[in-house]
């Protein structure tokens, strides 16, 4: 009996510590009603209209058994004319200024005819305006709405996401499926997410409930700031949504406002990863950095003396990671201004200052390529180009080898190495002749464990790095 009674007692003082515990846990969890009263009254629902004209046409049963073509002749008279639909969306933005100027997405607002804006009680009710779409940046889905006004609306400041951390708390306000203001909260769940939805990917995640009707939206953390702007989700995930990152979305907006457009800076490379095998090839001691496939003639990085196959490492002092990271810093430059560069260039770093020009999406882009992971065989027959081949790919006569034979499911093919591609280097040295390939392979890529090709294929340029691990170079 006494064994018993200790045992309830032990039971109790562990139910007794648990809820000790617990009284103690809940003072760390946030309250988040302070900062919906705040920042909710500067979000906004956005609803579009958008004009849609289809052509009427006769009934298909009207056609059967006539010969094809008939319906094209009836349908060119167009009994009853064209029909006008319209089309209509819903969307989330906030105020980031007292006079009336809205963040939202692009894409909720693209093609719109009529773009209203419903305020939330900012003046003792709420308040339908229309708006002017000021100006939009499709690369990085945003846009710049003004209504007018004649008191002061409350609004929200970006944040420096940047000095964000994954596991902070935020809070997403916004507009899902039209029912209006819906608060989500959660955390930050990772930075720099490439969804490939465009050039300059770098997004936030979160596990915030967030859902079509929900872009535009801000993503605030608990100081009461937009550190993102909500965008994206996966339609078959849970708890995965994407925001555009506040220091991005705060200098795109800035040039909005100012321009109605953004001017972003430009070298005029092509560029691509640098994988573990890429960097054998070349020399450099750990993967990472920009792999300049071609310099475009003519273009600021050709002035400043860059050359196919440097290895962007850091511009104005940042490390670059990769191709996109790359491409988003150089984009983030003002054309004209300066920046540093340094560059990893036979087996060594050099320094280069590119003056930019202006990125023109109507321009040949620079692009981040994909590369493949490779086998331990190459796996290509070549031979030198005949005079009419070199005048067809604008080569001098003697540059480069053709590939006239690749054995699949070996290196070559593995690097994505066609019949018909042009090797113009090996380790950025040249092959003119299949002696030169095989020498370079034998002298000094084998010892590396890999090889770096440079090919041209439909004008184009491009590396491709191989695995030459038990690799026996083949002519």
């Amino acid at each position: 009996m006494l064994h018993k009674s200790k045992i309830i007692v032990a039971i109790m003082a562990i139910t007794i510590m648990a809820f000790a515990a617990a009284a103690q846990a809940a003072p760390m969890l946030p309250n988040f009603v302070p900062l919906v009263q705040s920042a909710g009254k500067a979000v906004v629902n956005i609803s579009t209209e958008k004009k849609i004209r289809q052509q009427r046409t006769l009934p298909f049963e009207m056609f059967r058994g006539l010969p094809p073509g008939y319906e094209d002749f009836f349908n060119q008279f167009d009994r009853g004319g064209a029909r006008e639909r319209i089309q209509r969306s819903l969307g989330t933005g906030f105020i980031i200024s007292s006079d009336g100027y809205i963040v939202t997405n692009n894409h909720v607002v693209a093609g719109a005819d009529t773009v209203m804006v419903n305020l939330q009680g900012t003046s003792g009710k709420d308040q339908s305006l229309k708006a002017t779409i000021v100006g939009t940046d499709k690369e990085t889905d945003l846009a710049l709405l003004k209504v007018k006004v004649d008191h002061p609306l409350p609004y929200l400041s970006f944040g420096n996401s940047d000095k964000l951390e994954v596991g902070e708390w935020v809070l997403a306000i916004g507009n899902p499926f039209g029912l209006g203001h819906t608060v989500t909260a959660g955390i930050l769940s990772a930075k720099g997410r490439n969804i490939q939805s465009g050039p300059f990917d770098n997004y936030l995640q979160t596990d915030a409930s967030i859902n079509p009707g929900n872009s535009g939206g801000p993503l605030i953390n608990m100081d009461g700031q937009v550190i993102g702007i909500n965008t994206a989700i996966i339609a078959s995930g849970q708890g995965i949504g994407f925001a555009i990152p506040s220091d991005m979305a705060n200098m795109v907006v800035n040039q909005l406002k100012e321009n109605k457009k953004v001017s972003r800076g430009w070298i005029g490379v092509t560029i691509q990863d640098v994988d573990e095998n890429m960097a054998k090839a070349l020399g450099l001691p750990e993967s990472g950095g920009a792999l300049i496939g071609s310099v475009l003639p003519d273009e600021p990085a050709d002035k400043a003396g860059m050359k196919d196959g440097d290895i962007i490492l850091e511009v104005n002092g940042k490390p670059i990671e990769d191709a996109n990271a790359l491409l988003r810093i150089i984009a983030m430059q003002a054309p004209g201004s300066r920046v540093k560069l340094v560059v990893w260039r036979d087996n060594a770093k050099k320094q280069l200052t590119v003056q930019l020009g202006e990125r023109n999406v109507d321009k040949k882009e620079e692009s981040a390529q994909t590369e493949k992971n490779t086998p331990s065989t190459l796996g290509i027959a070549v031979r030198t180009l005949t005079a009419e081949e070199s005048k067809m790919a604008d080569l001098k006569r003697g540059t480069g080898l053709l590939v006239v034979g690749v054995d699949p499911g070996k290196a070559a093919a593995e690097a994505d190495i066609r019949e018909g591609d042009i090797i113009l280097t090996a380790n950025l040295k040249p092959v003119n002749s299949t002696d030169a390939l095989a020498r370079i392979i034998r002298d000094e890529a084998k010892k590396r464990g890999a090889v770096t090709l440079q090919i041209q294929r439909q004008g184009q340029k491009f590396f491709r790095a191989i695995s030459l691990t038990e690799t026996e170079s083949e002519n």
